[in-house]
């Protein structure tokens, strides 16, 4: 299951992504999406984990809770539209 991260730090690794919803789980992959011209963090990511359930359970308990100072977001992840 992939799920929409947003609201990330600019503090936020991708490493410390990925160790925060291994609490729930296995974490397949952790990105935080970055400026093509900066390199700087966009303030979302995206994380994807294996199991649907413990997936939820992160979903549920990581949404509107604080990490390094900011209040994240945390949905499923929609299909991306084809840019045109």
């Amino acid at each position: 299951m992939k799920l929409y991260v947003g609201n990330i730090s600019f503090d936020t690794t991708q490493q410390s992504l990925s160790d925060l919803f291994a609490a729930f789980g296995d974490v397949d992959s952790a990105n935080i999406i970055t400026d093509r011209e900066t390199g700087r963090s966009r303030g979302f990511g995206f994380v994807e984990m294996p199991n649907k359930k413990e997936a939820i359970a992160a979903m549920s308990n990581l949404s509107e809770s604080e990490v390094d100072g900011r209040q994240l977001v945390v949905n499923e992840a929609r299909p991306r539209n084809d840019r045109f």
